[in-house]
């Protein structure tokens, strides 16, 4: 999990089109109790914090819980868990302005804000000691595949993640063109829907002869093997701008630049385990500024869901 994470032009009529439904919070998603039309700045009311994700394996939920409590802690409101279908459906509901707060991957931020999202970065999530925001997205193929690189992709069928996914997607398509091979018409496009999925359809080498996941995914399969890795920027955390000033400096200042023991310091003691030390090592600020890379990308693939 990235506490974090073109056939996109085929994704692209998901945006233009009005997205994809989201799941989770029935207060996060129905129509009728959504504040945030109101002018109060929250997507539910002023007790509440809906908080976004797109599940990227089976553990997600579980793994984010100790940071949920945590903002649940620091600013004395309910954390609501709100989870997507898909990366559209949270570009959706942020735009609609059904979250209050997110863990976004780069291209999915980028793409929310193109498309009218208000929304402001606050940290990225690191897993280890002296690491900077940042993460791999790697191209994968069966063990004991002849395919040596990403040049050898041209023809085969290859597993992405999803058509928003920055790691499982953007990148590898900015890389598949330069390699010479239109991501596109060059090669068989799979969409996974997951990070873990892609490696695992992977690994089976039926469906996908090839594909890309993030590293943190492709470290734990012991049947596909990585033959390029390229370093994504880090997903952020990110607020509602509608969200009142008080609010937001307490997001800002709880969020921006912790680490485990601070939060298991605030009380929260689900945090002092090993698998949310897996996760989570600490936050380091990051602003809009910071994927500016990922927009230079979208403007040199030329993808869709780049624009607004």
């Amino acid at each position: 999990m990235k506490l974090r994470a073109l056939p996109a032009l085929a994704g692209a009529a998901v945006l233009a089109l009005g997205l994809a439904a989201c799941s989770g919070s029935a207060g996060a998603t129905d129509a009728g109790t959504d504040e945030s039309s109101t002018g109060s700045g929250y997507a539910v009311d002023e007790n509440t914090l809906v908080f976004g994700v797109v599940p990227d394996s089976v553990d997600t939920e579980t793994n984010y819980q100790p940071l949920m409590d945590y903002i649940a802690e620091i600013t004395g409101k309910t954390v609501e868990y709100h989870e997507s279908t898909d990366y559209a459906a949270l570009i959706e509901a942020a735009v609609a302005g059904k979250v209050d707060v997110a863990s976004f991957s780069g291209f999915t931020y980028v793409t929310a804000t193109n498309n009218g999202a208000e929304l402001t970065p606050i940290s990225s999530i690191v897993t280890e000691e002296g690491q900077e925001p940042g993460y791999y997205s790697q191209a994968i193929v069966p063990v004991g595949s002849d395919i040596e690189g990403i040049e050898d992709f041209a023809g085969k069928k290859v597993c992405f993640v999803d058509p928003s996914s920055t790691s499982g997607y953007l990148f590898p398509s900015y890389n598949l063109l330069e390699a010479g091979i239109d991501p596109k018409s060059d090669i068989t496009p799979v969409f996974a829907g997951k990070h873990d999925v892609s490696v695992q359809k992977v690994g089976e080498g039926v469906e996908c002869e090839a594909g890309f996941a993030e590293d943190s995914e492709v470290e734990k399969s012991d049947k596909v093997k990585v033959v390029a890795e390229t370093m994504v920027p880090g997903a952020p955390l990110v607020y509602a701008s509608s969200l009142p000033e008080e609010v937001a400096t307490q997001l800002v200042d709880g969020l921006a630049e912790i680490t485990v023991d601070d939060i298991i310091a605030a009380g929260i003691d689900s945090a002092d385990s090993d698998a949310f030390r897996s996760v989570f090592y600490a936050t380091k600020p990051v602003d809009d500024e910071y994927y500016d890379l990922i927009r230079d990308i979208c403007e040199k693939t030329e993808a869709e869901q780049c624009q607004g």
